[in-house]
């Protein structure tokens, strides 16, 4: 009893502290009710302290591996690589297990508005903070960055990479400057392994994957220097193309030690392409004027033909891109998921489905197509399907850990408002509102004024 009595004590203290510090003076708070009024709803809901509040921890797991149902029932246990293991988003933390010395900084291309802020971010980041500096080959070679001959000259410190290079080992965090497609490109660059944290300052058009603001990028990338940074993990898909239906087992990485490199295996002769997604992958028909005939498979069973303008197969990070717009729901990064939408299909009873990020997707141009389809893997990288080909898409086992500004909960509903502007509207007046216009127009017209419709 007392110490349940010790900890509830300390649980009320705690609540008490977070309280009045969310609360504050009666008069401050009136003063700063405009200022809080008019922020970026990222920004507001951090001065409002919401990411302090105390909360309960949650799993959806049982307190073993292999969960019991009643005296005599229990799940079959399997090897520890094959649980699949969901927590609550609020306990995921990134901790450094070694001072980070080198940073990969990704800006948005053919974007002088980016210039500023990314000679700035160098500046610092090499002179204050003296980390090794990775940027693209294209970097080096941009004639506004040259102009400045201070610059250049730093920039002779900076290290270069080509596409394809194997940057695993050598890049402890990213940085990226400008708009999703940053975050996308920066995912597309470690395809064999593990992907370093990123950071993504928004400085693009849209913004949805990019949490941070410029304004305040010291004191942001100090708090995630020092640990304990909240990060989101983003799902990715890996996509295989093979030239026929044979797809021999044993593809995926053994991940039941995570402190040893993946082994590295020669890739099966009738492999034509590989890549992991972040978003999505949408097969359509291409330059063809007929539909597509598409052959669905989930763990080896056919599931439907698709006869449409296309498939969309995406994580939860791409439920807000391509699939939203076709109709799909949108779904937290932090659902293990693998959503499956069409592009108009030909039946209206054709809807968008989500099935658990576990199984094995097979997709196949159906032998009775008129046409060839076409794959494009998060936009680009665009792959013919031929009639005997198979793309097999699997949830990756290296995910993308993107760096949060705030939470996980709040940086994915404040893109939701500030982006895509989500359940929007004007407020509806209540029915005292509308019985004191009412009274206020008949006056109006008793004295001789006049009224416009409602």
């Amino acid at each position: 009893m007392a110490s349940e009595s010790v900890k509830a004590t300390a649980v009320a203290d705690a609540e008490a502290v977070t309280m009045d510090a969310l609360a504050g003076s009666p008069k401050k708070e009136r003063e700063d009710d405009d200022d809080i009024a008019i922020m970026p709803v990222r920004r507001r809901n951090a001065r409002m302290g919401w990411s302090a509040l105390i909360r309960r921890t949650r799993s959806i797991n049982a307190p073993v591996p292999s969960p019991s149902f009643g005296p005599k029932a229990m799940l079959k246990r399997v090897p520890v690589s094959q649980i699949m293991h969901v927590t609550d988003p609020s306990s995921q933390r990134l901790v450094w297990k070694a001072t980070p010395l080198s940073v990969l900084i990704i800006k948005k291309i053919f974007d002088t508005s980016v210039l500023g802020p990314f000679k700035e971010m160098t500046k610092w980041l090499s002179q204050e903070k003296n980390l090794v500096i990775y940027v693209e080959g294209k970097v080096q070679e941009d004639e506004d960055l040259l102009a400045n001959k201070e610059f250049s000259t730093l920039m002779k410190k900076f290290k270069t990479f080509k596409e394809g290079d194997d940057l695993s080992d050598r890049i402890d965090f990213i940085i990226c400057l400008g708009g999703d497609g940053t975050l996308l490109w920066a995912s597309s660059l470690f395809q064999e392994g593990s992907v370093p944290p990123v950071m993504a300052y928004h400085l693009g058009s849209l913004g949805f994957l990019t949490p941070f603001e410029f304004e305040d990028f010291k004191g942001s990338v100090n708090v995630f220097l020092e640990g304990n940074a909240a990060v989101t993990l983003r799902s990715r898909l890996k996509c295989l193309i093979f030239e026929n239906s044979e797809i021999p087992n044993g593809l995926e990485v053994d991940n039941s030690d995570a402190l040893k490199p993946p082994s590295k295996k020669p890739d099966p002769p009738n492999l034509k392409f590989k890549f992991q997604v972040m978003n999505d992958v949408v097969i359509d028909r291409g330059p063809s004027p007929y539909l597509s005939n598409l052959d669905l498979f989930i763990d080896g069973r056919h599931v439907t033909t698709v006869q449409g303008d296309g498939l969309i197969i995406s994580t939860p990070t791409g439920s807000t891109a391509y699939a939203a717009a076709a109709g799909a729901a949108m779904v937290h990064p932090n659902v293990p998921a693998i959503l499956i939408t069409p592009i108009c299909p030909h039946t209206l009873s054709f809807r968008p489905i989500v099935v658990p990020a576990g199984v094995e997707l097979k997709v196949s141009v159906s032998p009775d197509a008129r046409h060839t389809a076409w794959a494009s893997l998060d936009g680009r990288n665009r792959q013919e399907l031929k009639k005997g080909f198979c793309l097999r898409i699997t949830t990756s086992v290296y995910p993308v850990a993107s760096v949060c500004s705030i939470d996980q909960i709040c940086d994915w509903f404040d893109s939701l408002v500030e982006c895509l502007h989500w359940n929007e509207r004007q407020t509806q007046k209540s029915s005292r509102s509308k019985i004191k216009d009412k009274s206020s127009n008949n006056n109006n017209k008793q004295n001789g004024g006049s009224s416009s419709p409602d």
